[in-house]
């Protein structure tokens, strides 16, 4: 009786057995389709997903000048940060460097960039002191080579947000001389020696 019964007990034990593999199996087949299902989430990015805004500007000399540059807007929190390279300005020297309010480079003297960026209609002065225009920047300094790293700010304005503020569209003019941060309303920065327009990125 004993082997009879033994020999009846091993194929229930077998079938229960793959029954319960069967059953594993299709539980990691869940599994695994879960986890690509998580991947593909996390690899695909929200499309309301927040984007810095961010704008460029190529600097072309005025008519008997040779300076030329490269600079990059980005938003940083309520401020617009500056940076870029300049060359072609006299060795040593120190310019004023301002956003202007019409993005037209075409005048030899680049005049066509109109007056100094000021939606605000604010007195000139130096940016994080007091009033001052939204297109105003602290002055460059060029090295012994005339090459200038400008890495500075803007108060006052946005970028690629079409509001009022924004500075897409607008003109860049670096200055022959260093702006004073005082006189209206200009700061006495002299003649425009290079101009672009900015562009969004």
């Amino acid at each position: 009786m004993t082997s009879m019964s033994s020999r009846l007990l091993v194929p229930a034990v077998l079938a229960a057995a793959l029954a319960a593999c069967g059953g594993s199996n299709d539980g990691d087949n869940v599994a695994a389709e879960a986890d690509r299902a998580g991947e593909s989430a996390v690899q695909m990015p929200a499309s309301d997903a927040p984007v810095a805004a961010g704008a460029a500007v190529m600097l072309e000399p005025t008519e008997g000048n040779q300076t030329r540059g490269e600079l990059r807007f980005a938003a940083v929190g309520d401020r617009i940060e500056v940076t870029g390279t300049i060359s072609g300005l006299p060795g040593n020297s120190t310019h004023g460097f301002h956003v202007h309010e019409t993005g037209d480079c075409s005048a030899p003297d680049a005049t066509s960039a109109g007056g100094h960026f000021n939606p605000a209609s604010t007195d000139h002065g130096r940016v994080g002191q007091g009033e001052h225009h939204a297109g105003d920047s602290d002055n460059i300094t060029a090295d012994a080579d005339g090459n200038a790293t400008v890495q500075g700010w803007l108060e006052g304005a946005t970028v690629g947000d079409g509001a009022a503020t924004d500075i897409v569209g607008k003109a860049v003019i670096v200055h022959a001389d260093e702006d004073d941060y005082a006189t209206q309303p200009t700061g006495n920065a002299g003649d425009r020696l290079a101009c672009g327009v900015i562009a969004a990125r």
